[in-house]
């Protein structure tokens, strides 16, 4: 049977959403977590999809998100739970330290982002110190941004460069997206423009590298 003193120190506990789709990684971090006695992973999904359904059911405090997830980026779920669970702190935790991500990590309304490389010891604190209400930023990471400047790109752009992979042809994009041909086109060569690269292969692979996709 549990005390009073044991039902307190549980409920006192930082409940904690982690979403990545590395299984190894997963259960690693899961488990340095878990030896932090302020603190409790109450779920792991490892598709992007299933994030904000299992925030929604499992109410953490804290959610850890990678970006490059199947299904959805941590960055697009980044910004539905702000609405949906404004309650839950978001960290981006990522392999990826790109200026692009960190901006757009922040206008989804993150409240850290960290790269993977980290001591776990820093992962925690980093966890407690959102949730006082602070925002931490790998400082690295912070400086690049700001010299990087903004992202070039439109939604539109961004959406028909990310449609692009694989080969689709202009029909197909048109089709995903519901634009004309000419409308995709266009887009295309703003983007290419935008990005001072010869072809849309170039042009999302420059994007990619730059985090603005």
């Amino acid at each position: 049977m549990t005390d009073a003193s044991g039902e307190s120190a549980a409920s006192s506990r930082v409940k904690i959403l982690l979403a990545e789709d590395q299984g190894m990684m997963r259960g690693a971090l899961a488990l340095l977590l878990g030896l932090e006695d302020d603190m409790e992973v109450v779920a792991q999904v490892s598709d992007g999809e299933a994030i904000v359904a299992t925030a929604l059911d499992a109410r953490p405090d804290v959610a850890l998100l990678d970006i490059e997830l199947p299904g959805r980026s941590g960055l697009d779920a980044a910004a539905e739970l702000r609405t949906a669970l404004p309650e839950c702190r978001v960290l981006i935790l990522t392999t990826f330290g790109r200026p692009g991500y960190l901006r757009r990590a922040m206008e989804a309304g993150a409240s850290g982002f960290l790269v993977k490389d980290g001591p776990v010891e820093e992962l925690a604190a980093a966890i407690r110190r959102v949730l006082a209400g602070e925002r931490v930023i790998d400082p690295a990471l912070a400086a690049a941004a700001l010299s990087a400047g903004p992202n070039p790109l439109t939604t539109r752009e961004r959406d028909v460069l990310t449609a692009s992979a694989d080969g689709a042809t202009v029909a197909d994009i048109a089709t995903k997206l519901h634009l004309s041909e000419s409308t995709v086109r266009n887009y295309l060569s703003s983007a290419i423009g935008k990005t001072s690269t010869r072809n849309r292969t170039e042009a999302a692979r420059t994007a990619r590298t730059h985090g603005w996709l």
